[in-house]
């Protein structure tokens, strides 16, 4: 079953920092909408207290985790440890979408090292972690970070990666507008 907390340990958070790689977990309101799972790499997660999480989030093919947030708030957050010890950690809580356009993006902001293609950040309030063995997860060494998707944002302008935003970040895989999209979606610049 795991042992379940109500705020961040010093312990986890150690853990937490040592992780090249985490995993997000969403899901819209409709039993028939597609649960979405999102691997980010790239130094971009910060613990900014006991119970609150946030990550800037880079500009993708999908945005769903946006969506769903918008939706209703739910995510996760795995980490797993893919070297030592064996853990699997989950964070469990209410999420928000900070815009660049948002009030409180300049406050947050200063947590991160802005790289390419930075789209949003994504905020969350922890209510629950938990632990649990970890003892079927392989080990997997770190060769490196993959430059592609810095190289491929790096090459466009703002204008092209705004319009990119608009097209393939505005509504989800299964309809639900984000909050890039929510004045995209009224005047009709969505395919």
């Amino acid at each position: 079953m795991g042992t379940v907390y109500s705020s961040i340990l010093p312990d986890h958070e150690e853990f937490i920092r040592k992780q090249r790689i985490f995993f997000v977990g969403s899901a819209p309101l409709s039993e028939d909408g597609n649960v979405n799972i999102s691997p980010k790499g790239h130094d971009v997660f910060r613990i900014l207290s006991a119970n609150e999480v946030a990550y800037l989030d880079l500009t993708g093919s999908g945005n769903e985790t946006s969506a769903h947030i918008n939706e209703n708030g739910r995510i996760t957050f795995m980490f797993l440890a893919f070297e030592g010890p064996p853990m699997i950690l989950r964070l469990y809580g209410s999420g928000n979408v900070v815009l660049p356009s948002s009030p409180e993006w300049d406050d947050l902001v200063q947590h991160f090292d802005i790289l390419p293609g930075a789209r949003q950040i994504i905020q969350a309030k922890i209510e629950t972690v938990k632990t649990s063995c970890g003892f079927s997860v392989p080990f997997f060494s770190y060769d490196g970070e993959r430059d592609t998707l810095q190289q491929w944002a790096s090459n466009k302008s703002e204008h092209e990666l705004e319009e990119y935003r608009k097209k393939k970040n505005s509504i989800s895989m299964d309809g639900i507008v984000t909050p890039i999209g929510e004045g995209v979606v009224n005047s009709k610049n969505v395919e």
